[in-house]
């Protein structure tokens, strides 16, 4: 699932190849994917994408006014293209393919643009078209983004304070930080020695504070490393600056315990046992307790 890093790093490779073109259309393959019909889709032909923006793993394209708001949920990604004037019609129901968005030619006559695709059959990857993006109920309800200034070690005690659910699940929760999944959120909590398992309400303030240091030192690497990079690379570039997210079976680099997991019914968790759980195993699917 792209993170608030890769969103962020596609932020950045779309405003340096795609602010300034012309929209000459957008295909829409995978009818589900679009998730508003006013305005139509259709009323961003024309259009010249004047800025990109990022809100929580969500991107943004404003397209002189009208917004153009892509979610690429867990298996969705984006492709750029330096040439789609030769691409092939594409019936629905066909392929990973879900939107392409056609870009006015250039000088030289090539005619850019990008796809998203999403991989597999949960089909979540979402589009929206909107004069607000604000209006878009996954950002409306977007907790603060944890590289904004104002996501100090105050506002990360406010928001863990009194909360009685396990810290692993609080850092995914976009409603209280916007930007943070499954895969970052073991790095952070690998960071922060901290067991996933952890209720976050009983934190100390020294835990609190080493925790914010996990969050924000871990998405800045991880956006320092992924940025420059073209969208086709960053799936690479993430996992191999993973160091337990995945890693199951392997050597922790910080101390050589062997990476555990839990298993849950649609997804998983890492964590190394030394570094977080003070040796011991974490209990077997969705216990929030230690082995004895």
């Amino acid at each position: 699932m792209p993170e608030l890093p890769e969103v962020e790093s596609l932020t950045h490779f779309l405003r340096e190849r795609a602010v300034g073109r012309t929209v000459l259309g957008i295909d829409v393959v995978a009818i589900q994917a679009l998730k508003t019909f006013d305005p139509p889709v259709t009323a961003l032909g024309g259009l010249t994408i004047t800025g990109v923006a990022r809100h929580g793993k969500f991107l943004d394209l404003d397209c002189d006014g009208l917004h153009l708001v892509i979610h690429l949920a867990r298996a969705g990604w984006l492709r750029w293209r330096d040439d789609l004037s030769g691409a092939k019609p594409v019936r629905p129901g066909k392929g990973p393919l879900a939107v392409r968005v056609r870009l006015a030619p250039d000088e030289e006559g090539l005619a850019p643009g990008f796809e998203l695709t999403e991989a597999g059959t949960q089909k979540r990857l979402a589009v929206y078209v909107t004069t607000n993006p604000d209006d878009v109920p996954g950002i409306a309800a977007l907790g603060p983004d944890p590289l904004d200034e104002s996501f100090t070690v105050d506002a990360l005690k406010r928001i863990v304070g009194g909360n009685r659910t396990q810290i692993k699940g609080l850092l995914r929760d976009q409603k209280i930080i916007a930007g943070i999944g499954n895969a970052y959120s073991d790095e952070v909590l690998h960071a922060a020695k901290m067991s996933p398992f952890k209720i976050a309400a009983t934190l100390t303030d020294a835990q609190i504070a080493d925790l914010h240091e996990a969050i924000i030192t871990t998405l800045r690497e991880a956006v320092e490393r992924a940025h420059g990079l073209a969208a086709k690379d960053l799936k690479a570039e993430k996992k191999s600056g993973l160091r337990v997210h995945n890693r199951t079976g392997q050597p922790c680099d910080v101390c050589g315990d062997t990476i555990r997991e839990v298993s849950f019914a649609d997804s998983s968790l890492q964590y190394c046992p030394t570094c977080q759980t003070g040796g011991k195993p974490l209990a077997d699917r969705r216990l929030s307790r230690l082995l004895k």
